[in-house]
């Protein structure tokens, strides 16, 4: 089986550490993994800001770079999302790029949904011990529907304490280009989401989404709070011993 990493940004610049993670889990479960090196933004913060025209540029460069791929997989939801559910509706009035964008979306995957619906995976062998709590986030929850995959191979890691926070469904406050144009309304909904997150009484945040996770861990750290934030791919990948 080949997977080509579709690396995302947040991951590409600020997060390098979980594409390592995400490759190494994969070849770690015999998948060989290539990196497309035309790809580049998705265009999912033209698209939540409005700029169909400057979207569009990216989506046709996107699937320029993934057309011969076999499996596309990504370590966010939010950018699988944009692939899976919102080329369709960019390219709707020109049916070849439609075409293009239906099959590059069929083959696009959010890492924990690939480990457990195409490869059939739950339990990687993971020891990892901590009092941990799932923030789902609102774009791969919502717009790419996932939500079992990531709590199906967290309950499989040994020594790992799943907790639910409550109102686990809460959006943290990012948004992408929210966070920049509302931030005294970003900050208060991260607020609320620490707060559910203490009374949970975890000592590790974990996420599939990037963008979620930089916005509590900015948030934490600026409170002073002692809690771990950490990716799915990094969590499994340190609990296999592959980091």
């Amino acid at each position: 089986m080949r997977v080509s990493l579709f690396i995302t940004c947040l991951a590409d610049l600020l997060f390098p550490e979980v594409g390592v993670a995400t490759v190494r889990l994969l070849r770690h479960l015999g998948v060989q993994v290539d990196f497309p090196q035309g790809q580049t933004c998705c265009g999912q913060a033209m698209w939540n800001s409005g700029f169909r025209t400057e979207a569009a540029v990216l989506a046709r460069q996107h699937l320029a770079a993934f057309g011969g791929s076999d499996y596309i997989v990504a370590p966010s939801g939010s950018c699988a999302g944009m692939v899976c559910r919102h080329y369709e509706e960019l390219f709707r009035d020109e049916p070849a790029l439609l075409e293009q964008a239906r099959q590059v979306a069929a083959r696009t995957y959010e890492l924990s949904q690939f480990l457990v619906d195409v490869l059939g995976v739950e339990d990687l062998g993971a020891s990892y011990r901590g009092r941990a709590v799932y923030h789902n986030g609102c774009h791969m929850a919502r717009v790419l529907g996932v939500s079992n995959p990531p709590l199906r191979l967290l309950r499989r890691v040994r020594g790992l304490e799943l907790v639910e926070m409550e109102r686990p469904d809460l959006c943290c406050g990012f948004g992408g280009t929210f966070s920049i144009k509302q931030p005294e309304i970003s900050v208060a909904m991260a607020d609320e989401k620490i707060e559910h997150l203490n009374a949970a009484g975890a000592d590790l945040l974990v996420s599939a989404d990037l963008g979620c996770l930089m916005q509590l861990e900015g948030r934490l750290r600026q409170r002073g709070a002692g809690v771990r934030t950490l990716h799915l791919a990094t969590l499994l990948a340190e609990g296999v011993g592959l980091a």
